[in-house]
């Protein structure tokens, strides 16, 4: 239960509010004007937005998230003169 409310409340960047935002937006509409395709888009959107998936599927079209590099030693580059 801890990891989904992780995943909801954390990560929120501008593409997950754009998101939520058309998506609020759609489903008022879909309300107002009792348009199933608005609805269904309206779904597809926010549901994108509260899990943080994009449309390619988990993670897919998601912004990635920062990893830790390994320390590893500096290497002198070694440049040879072409003739």
């Amino acid at each position: 239960m801890t990891k989904i409310y992780e995943l909801v409340t954390t990560g929120w960047h501008f593409a997950r509010w754009l998101r939520l935002g058309f998506g609020v937006f759609l489903a008022a509409q879909a309300i107002q004007l009792s348009d199933v395709l608005s609805g269904v888009l309206a779904a597809l959107l926010l549901f994108q937005a509260v899990t943080n998936t994009g449309c390619c599927g988990a993670g897919g079209c998601a912004v990635p998230t920062a990893s830790k590099k390994e320390n590893l030693p500096d290497q002198k580059t070694v440049y040879e003169e072409v003739k």
